[in-house]
């Protein structure tokens, strides 16, 4: 993994400085992250397999893309850049909710991260790099529900964290557009 600098933040996510990526991860760091949710027209959610050799959490079932924001990049061109990055869509993504956690990776290290999460409509298919996504697939919310009491193994811990969330905000997220 190349060395990337992340944005410190406070619960406030007001910056407090910045830190190389892996570092933040060790010691468990409140840093600045970004969340996208890429839905279709039937509204089923976009996930993504990471890729088996990423350095955490490899292998297992995610939301569409996620990453940081660099130093002086703010949280909405981060999100599109890394929905390039990971899927190859362009797509103009629109900010919904932000939320904080703390949480335990199976490697030792933590995700301790003020997260944006942003939204999008589109029923362009995704056109992976293999670095970072093996896998994708369509899912309803009720059939990812489902996999979730049956297999919760198979998502991220961030996943996990955020998904519940997504429901009400997919309502008011399509209410609104």
């Amino acid at each position: 993994m190349s060395a990337i600098e992340v944005i410190l933040v406070d619960h406030l996510d007001r910056p407090t400085g910045k830190m190389e990526k892996l570092e933040v991860h060790e010691k468990g760091l409140l840093h600045r992250a970004i969340t996208v949710y890429v839905f279709n027209s039937r509204l089923e959610i976009l996930l993504q397999r990471r890729a088996s050799d990423k350095y955490h959490c490899g292998g297992l079932w995610s939301n569409t893309c996620c990453g940081h924001p660099y130093p002086l990049e703010s949280t909405q061109d981060a999100a599109e850049r890394r929905l390039r990055e990971e899927m190859g869509m362009t797509l103009k993504l629109q900010p919904v909710f932000e939320l904080s956690y703390n949480l335990p990776l199976s490697n030792g290290l933590t995700e301790h991260e003020y997260g944006h999460v942003f939204f999008a409509i589109s029923d362009e298919l995704p056109q992976m790099n293999p670095e970072e996504a093996d896998d994708y697939r369509y899912q309803s919310v009720a059939d990812i529900e489902q996999q979730i009491k049956q297999a919760p193994e198979q998502f991220t811990p961030w996943f996990l964290h955020t998904f519940p969330r997504i429901p009400a905000f997919l309502a008011a997220f399509t209410a609104s557009n």
